[in-house]
């Protein structure tokens, strides 16, 4: 059974192609994560199914309704939790709380007990203004208001962006026990590591799905010998190491650089011709979902 069906959807800004062709599907009760760098059209595609604009081709469902024919009765049914912290910033964190329960006609005592987990980290400070609360706080007060009304999907885009790793990391637990609760969820991120935190994922780039699988099962897809090389002379490394033979493609990743060869490369003649780098270190590595990610990118 899916709660989100995405088909062939198109949407423009000028000459400016946001989405081109996406589709997929998200099962009930799903933590499906859209992967991908600022640009993406991971906004946009949130903004369509949450019927904040309208597509210029193609068609989704969310909960068995059209995005566009029932955007009505879709907006009681998601709640929607943007990228930019979009609460009133001069009301305090309880008043908040409060005006979103009226403005979909329910009480904040009705649906505490789904909150709680969540809200009660922030109710010592339920009357500071929601414009002086750290970026952690922000964002379980964002979280807070999109569910009271219970909806029975979830639209989280990008919600951890300039959020502190501790506080990233709460977030994903809570997440996890709302899924137990089997509110479907779909949650966009420009971060790698977040991935495997979700049941499915799509790598997204420039509009297009480059690929959709368990996060396993898109490690899985990396089929090349990957290794990890390291110099002092960082820059001079990388360009020198994309000039050798058998090498396919090298790229910077965190404290060294990732290189994917070809099956006939030889890392004995690797060393050879960069004999210069007297410091260099060649070992062979696993790959990641960002690896993944770059090699689809290539293609």
């Amino acid at each position: 059974m899916y709660t989100i069906e995405v088909d062939n959807l198109k949407k423009c800004y000028g000459e400016v192609q946001a989405l081109d062709g996406v589709s997929f599907r998200v099962h009930h009760g799903e933590l499906f994560g859209l992967i991908g760098p600022d640009g993406a059209g991971k906004t946009t595609l949130f903004r369509l199914l949450t019927t904040l604009i309208k597509p210029d081709s193609g068609e989704a469902k969310v909960d068995g309704l059209d995005i566009v024919a029932d955007y009505h009765a879709i907006r009681s049914r998601v709640g929607y939790m943007p990228g930019r912290f979009s609460l009133y910033p001069d009301l305090s964190v309880e008043e908040n709380l409060n005006f979103f329960a009226a403005l979909f006609g329910v009480r904040v005592e009705e649906s505490y007990e789904l909150i709680e987990p969540i809200y009660k980290q922030i109710e010592p400070f339920r009357k500071r203004r929601a414009g002086k609360l750290s970026g952690g706080m922000k964002q379980k007060l964002a979280l807070s208001c999109a569910l009271i009304h219970r909806p029975s999907v979830l639209f989280l885009d990008e919600p951890t962006t300039g959020v502190d790793a501790v506080s990233r990391s709460e977030f994903w637990d809570m997440l996890a026990g709302l899924k137990e609760r089997g509110i479907t969820i779909l949650v966009s991120t420009p971060y790698m590591d977040e991935a495997s935190r979700c049941d499915r994922i799509a790598l997204c780039n420039e509009g297009h799905i480059l690929g959709i699988d368990t996060p396993t099962g898109i490690v899985q897809q990396f089929n090349a010998p990957l290794y990890a090389i390291r110099s002092k002379r960082t820059f001079a490394l990388l360009e020198a190491a994309r000039e050798q033979q058998g090498v396919v493609q090298c790229y910077p990743f965190g404290e060294c650089h990732h290189l994917v060869a070809t099956e006939e490369f030889d890392k004995r003649l690797f060393v050879e011709a960069l004999g210069d780098f007297e410091d260099l270190e060649i070992e062979p590595t696993e790959p990641t979902i960002e690896d993944v990610f770059i090699k689809l990118m290539r293609r």
